[in-house]
Formats: structure tokens, C-alpha cells, sequence
């Protein structure tokens, strides 16, 4: 134990020396933290409309008045054909074409019923399905108003729906985003920095000094994982902290078994580190093998797409993906309130794959003299 206290002296020791470091280890997450949890949202909160007024009567300018009085439409162009909405889109400038025929109004009082079309850009297929569900909905309480209106009496529909959302009532992106950037973050931190840790003592050649001495495999590897496992706790009470003062994110949970988890789940990111520094020769050769790995379990992990929505071989794969596990614990107990009964099985993968990494972590380390 003595040892093992004398190695983690000199790894802060080292850690601290280093200015570059300091900045990276306490800094950065804090920053990327306040604009990653703006940033990656999926919510559309500025949709692009042209406008094709064909009929340009006071049905269709109350129609269109609808979109101007939502916050969520920018009415960016007014034109007669369509054309001129087709090159708004072409050249990024409009989401959706929002076309009103001719003899709109004409056909709501003798046909009682008309037709508006909507020409939605999608390139991408979430945002398209999400434009037109906003475009929709403005277009269904135009209709219930015109109805009634028509009747001179309000309209009782068959079936009211009520909603109640649970565990995040006001539907904020932001309270689903932030744990997951938090164990990104966390993830980054530990990853890179003991990816980096033993290849750095080859190329500056104490290496060989370390290896002359008595110290053994299992004390070497626990003093150069501790510190950083230290840090990235340190790092998560932090991003916790942000996250309730900046984005009043519910902690509904048990804090103590966010930490127990992320203790072991740290063990395994940090354990995965060692085992690509342990193979490097040259600190850049780590940081691009770290990365590529990095890469795969943050798309895969379910921060910004549901597991469940992806392919049955990448659920499969994404069974040796510890990203996945800890986003999906770490939201269930900060936002439901889930105990340790609920997240037993997701916290054992992450049992397993802490003490497979950390094995195989100490057998790659060859003390060679």
C-alpha cells in the first residue's frame, strides 16, 4: 500500500506540474458542458416556411397569420408559384412551402372544404417528420376555429386527450441531454488522459527506471489509474453542480449510487485507456486508437438516438459498449428516481467490463528491465 501511495504522490505530482493539463482537466468539460447542453438539441425551434398565396383573401392571410404568431415559424419568403419556393429550399433558405391554392376561401364557404399544401425539405427525415407534425398541428386548430366559427357554437370533439408527461413535464431537451454530456465528458477525460499515461513514460524513457525497480505490475497500473479515476469523480460532482445551478436538471435520485456506479464505471473507461497506452509506442498513436473507440460508443450509446431505434447487430455490438450503460443508468436515476433494484443488470455489465478491462490492463503491462 505504501508503494502504491508513493507512485500516486508522483503521478499528481506530475499532473499538476503540467500547466497544459490543468486547464484540459478543469476547463474544458466545464465549457463544453454549457454549450453542448444548448447545442445538441433535436428540438426545432426556428423552422424556415416560404409562403405561396395563390388565393390572397382573408381566409388564407389568417391561415398565415397562424404561422407568424407561433414562435416556433419564420416566414422567410412570399411568392405566387412555387418555383420560387422550390429554389428557397434549394439553396438552404426555407424548411417548408406552405402552398394556398386559389379559390381557398372560395371553396371553405361553398365546398366546405379545402386544400393546403405543404412541401417539406427532407434531407434529413426526423427533421422533415418533426416539420410537418409543427405545420399540422397550426393547420388542425385553424380548421377547429374555422368549424367553429361555421357552427356559431365551439366544437366538442369525440375523444379529448390529456397529456401528463412524466419525469421531465415541461419537455426541455435539455433536462434528457445533460446527464448524457455529463458521462460524455467524464468518458473524454478518462479515456484520453490514461490512454496517454503510460505511453508518456515511454517516450520520455522512465519507463526502463520504473522497470529496474521493485515495484510490482498490479502497484504500477492502480497508481497511475487512481489519480485520474480521483479526477474524473471530481469531475462529475462538478458537472453535476453546473448542471443543477445553470439548468436546474432534477437529481430525483439517489445521488451516492450515481457515484457508486460511476466508480465502477470509471474503473472500466479507465481500465480500456491503459490497455490502448499499454500497446502504444507514441502518445499520438493512443490518441487516435482512443478516439476511434471514443467515436463508436458516443454514437452508439444512445445520447442522441435511442438504442432501440438502431439495426438488431449494432444492439448486439453495443452490448460491449460501457458508454451505453452509464447514460442509460445515470438518466434513470437522476430523472425517475430509479433505486438499485432497477438498474441491476446495466450496473453488472459494467462490474464485468470493469474487471475484464483492468485484467487484461495488467497483463498487457509487460515490466520489462
Amino acid at each position: 500500500m505504501r508503494t502504491i501511495l508513493f507512485i500516486l504522490q508522483k503521478e499528481f505530482l506530475q499532473i499538476f506540474r503540467n500547466r497544459m493539463m490543468l486547464p484540459i482537466i478543469f476547463g474544458v468539460p466545464v465549457i463544453q458542458l454549457l454549450i453542448l447542453a444548448y447545442a445538441a438539441t433535436f428540438d426545432l425551434k426556428n423552422i424556415r416556411a416560404f409562403v405561396t398565396d395563390l388565393d390572397q383573401s382573408s381566409s388564407s392571410r389568417e391561415l398565415i397569420g397562424k404561422f407568424k404568431g407561433s414562435p416556433f415559424f419564420t416566414i422567410t419568403g412570399y411568392s405566387f408559384t412555387v418555383d420560387e419556393g422550390f429554389q428557397a429550399i434549394e439553396k438552404g433558405k426555407a424548411d417548408v412551402i406552405i402552398q394556398i391554392p386559389a379559390d381557398f376561401e372560395n371553396d371553405l364557404v361553398n365546398e366546405k372544404k379545402a386544400a393546403v399544401g405543404l412541401i417539406a425539405d427532407a434531407i434529413n427525415g426526423s427533421t422533415a417528420s418533426l416539420v410537418n407534425a409543427y405545420t399540422t398541428a397550426i393547420i388542425r386548430d385553424y380548421n377547429i376555429n374555422l368549424v367553429t366559427k361555421m357552427i356559431g357554437r365551439n366544437v366538442k370533439m369525440p375523444i379529448q386527450v390529456q397529456y401528463s408527461y412524466w419525469f421531465n413535464p415541461e419537455l426541455d431537451y435539455k433536462t434528457y441531454m445533460v446527464p448524457g454530456i455529463l458521462v460524455l465528458l467524464v468518458t473524454l477525460i478518462g479515456m484520453f488522459l490514461s490512454g496517454m499515461n503510460v505511453v508518456r513514460e515511454k517516450e520520455i524513457g522512465t519507463i526502463e527506471q520504473i522497470n529496474v525497480t521493485p515495484i510490482k505490475k498490479y502497484q504500477f497500473i492502480a497508481g497511475k489509474l487512481i489519480p485520474f479515476w480521483i479526477i474524473a469523480l471530481f469531475e462529475l460532482a462538478f458537472g453535476l453542480v453546473v448542471a443543477k445551478i445553470f439548468f436546474n436538471i432534477p437529481i430525483v435520485g439517489s445521488v451516492g449510487l450515481i457515484f457508486g456506479v460511476a466508480a465502477v464505471y470509471m474503473i472500466a473507461v479507465l481500465g480500456l485507456g491503459l490497455i490502448i497506452s499499454t500497446m502504444s509506442d507514441t502518445m499520438q498513436q493512443s490518441m487516435f486508437v482512443s478516439w476511434f473507440f471514443m467515436v463508436i460508443f458516443i454514437l452508439m450509446s444512445g445520447l442522441f438516438t435511442t438504442v432501440d431505434s438502431m439495426p438488431q447487430w449494432a444492439q448486439t455490438i453495443n452490448h460491449i459498449n460501457p458508454v451505453a450503460y452509464f447514460i442509460k443508468i445515470i438518466r434513470m436515476i437522476m430523472l425517475k428516481g430509479s433505486g438499485f433494484s432497477d438498474i441491476f443488470n446495466p450496473f453488472m455489465a459494467l462490474v464485468a467490463y470493469s474487471f475484464i478491462a483492468l485484467s487484461i490492463a495488467v497483463w498487457r503491462y509487460r515490466k520489462v528491465a
